[in-house]
């Protein structure tokens, strides 16, 4: 593959999850969406979705964990691992990639309502001299467009000495390095800025990796204890953690299998349920479980976890419309609403990490939920998630 040929590949891949252009135009404060979707006793389009993704689309193992009210439904297809043929349960733990983006942003967020952060502030105040260089400007970037990704800085996954060491089988001589965040700045300021600070939309993981350094330095603690002692202790979310340089999965688990996206192999599904996550950081790296993101999201749609007028700033969305991403969508201070084929709006946040996707989504005030996890990352998985969704949120007669 020539160096044009795989740094297309890389820019496609490498992002939150490979997809087509939104088609959401403009900034608008989220409103309330009504409608609470498909009954949660009828799930047999649902059901479909999962078996097919194991038969067709050549999936190890899916599950869709749903709730409506107080309604529960849980299935999964295929296995939680290819050796043994176990299947997947709903205790599993797994890697929730982007996810974390939700969480790093709710910190935030708080420290804002504490008066010890403003979402004006720039980056330059927290971190003097870090984001620099190539078109990089810290003092022209707020924390406002750190974490709704219109900041322009670089996303250090797409550097080209990274991402082919991650998504190519030099990821397996390579899955237990450790990075520090400001590592992984440097990494992003070495590549030219995607465009000046407000005047694009682009998923860069850099963003929220400034944020998690900001964090620590307006705390004076990890950014791993802040989350913990925020959001993940008050929340009772057992299941729950930032890994940090731990490599293991908590028991039970899935196993995690990737088909690597450049290279000489990228049809074979390698294990990968060992790495060290520091790589991905405040921007993918957490672990968690179904009942956890169920908890999570539910608390925070519903408007428990932050002030009202914060509230707000967090579900006001910025357009995607124009770069490659998920259709239909629109983002907001690490969450993201994305508008269904029947016109229903789901919100939320999904992830992909080594190995996994996850998508935990429902409606604005989150009474209607559904989480889902593949256990690998290749080709359709995607769709697949979408497709879940359709299935979950649209009233039959608009399929």
């Amino acid at each position: 593959m020539t160096k044009t040929l795989l740094a297309k590949a890389l820019r496609t891949a490498v992002g939150l999850l490979a997809a087509a252009v939104a088609v959401t135009a403009g900034a608008s404060a989220a409103v309330a969406d009504t409608h609470t979707g498909n009954r949660a006793d009828d799930h047999a389009g649902l059901q479909r979705v999962l078996e097919q993704a194991v038969t067709d689309d050549g999936m190890p193992g899916i599950f869709a964990d749903v709730r409506d009210g107080r309604e529960k439904w849980f299935s999964t297809e295929g296995v939680a691992d290819t050796e043994t043929g176990r299947k997947r349960s709903q205790q599993e733990h797994f890697r929730a990639g982007s996810v974390t983006k939700t969480f790093t942003a709710l910190v935030a967020l708080k420290l804002v309502a504490e008066g010890r952060l403003s979402l004006d502030d720039t980056v330059e105040k927290w971190l003097p001299g870090v984001v620099q260089g190539n078109g990089h400007d810290g003092s022209k970037i707020t924390i406002r467009q750190l974490l709704n990704q219109t900041s322009g800085i670089f996303p250090y996954t797409s550097d080209m000495d990274l991402a082919t060491k991650q998504w190519s089988t030099a990821f397996l001589q390579d899955r237990f390095t450790s990075y520090r965040p400001e590592q992984l700045v440097r990494i992003a300021m070495r590549n030219p800025a995607s465009f000046a600070p407000g005047k694009g939309w682009g998923y860069s993981n850099t963003n929220f990796t400034v944020a998690e350094m900001i964090i620590e330095k307006v705390t004076g603690r990890s950014y791993a204890e802040e989350v913990t002692r925020r959001i993940i202790r008050p929340l009772g979310l057992r299941g729950t953690s930032l890994p940090g340089e731990r490599t293991k999965l908590p028991e039970p688990h899935a196993q995690h299998y990737v088909k690597f996206l450049v290279g000489e192999d990228t049809t074979t599904p390698y294990d990968l349920t060992d790495m060290n996550p520091t790589w991905a950081g405040a921007a993918g790296s957490i672990v968690s479980t179904a009942d956890d993101l169920h908890t999570f999201y539910r608390a925070l749609l519903s408007g428990r976890l932050l002030p009202p007028a914060l509230q707000e700033e967090m579900f006001t969305t910025v357009s995607t419309k124009g770069v490659p991403w998920i259709d239909n969508t629109a983002y907001g201070l690490g969450v993201f609403s994305q508008k269904l084929s029947c016109g229903v709006t789901i919100w939320g946040n999904g992830g992909r990490i080594h190995g996994s996707w996850t998508y935990a989504m429902g409606t604005r005030d989150g009474k209607h939920m559904v989480v889902t996890n593949i256990n690998g990352d290749w080709g359709a998985a995607f769709g697949i998630l979408t497709k879940a969704m359709e299935a979950e949120m649209c009233p039959p007669t608009s399929r």
